[in-house]
């Protein structure tokens, strides 16, 4: 690796993660235009920022060296609540039907499970490294 660029070169396949919020952000794409008028440039719009801002962390954490992963897959975790409360959000206020948040919130949920067992993986693999530097 180079030290001058942290990143290492890219895997070889898109990480299943990746796959399925790419999944999830078409869907939410298709929503988001049919969203009520008084919701779509408010709430409608924070979400689809929070899903790009989802989607490039993990993109980057994929590419990141071990060591630096955990900071990205943990802020990746911060924004997957976000996403997942603002939804409930828009349900609650009547601005997303109920087929519709659930069709969004299933799927990421597994993405919070996903995210919260890479983040644990990180957490251990770093641990067991500092352990070994002592």
């Amino acid at each position: 690796m180079n030290k001058n660029n942290p990143f290492t070169p890219p895997p070889s396949t898109t990480l299943p993660i990746i796959q399925r919020l790419i999944v999830i952000y078409k869907l939410w794409h298709e929503i988001l235009p049919n969203f009520p008028k008084k919701s779509k440039y408010t709430l409608g719009n924070k979400i689809d920022a929070l899903f790009v801002e989802l989607l490039e962390l993990v993109f980057i954490a994929g590419y990141m060296p071990r060591e630096y992963k955990s900071s990205y897959v943990q802020k990746a975790i911060g924004k997957t609540d976000l996403i997942k409360f603002f939804l409930q959000i828009c349900w609650e206020i009547k601005s997303l039907q109920n087929n519709k948040y659930i069709a969004l919130s299933e799927p990421l949920n597994e993405v919070g499970k996903m995210l919260g067992g890479w983040y644990r993986q990180l957490s251990k693999q770093n641990s067991a490294k500092s352990g070994e530097m002592k």
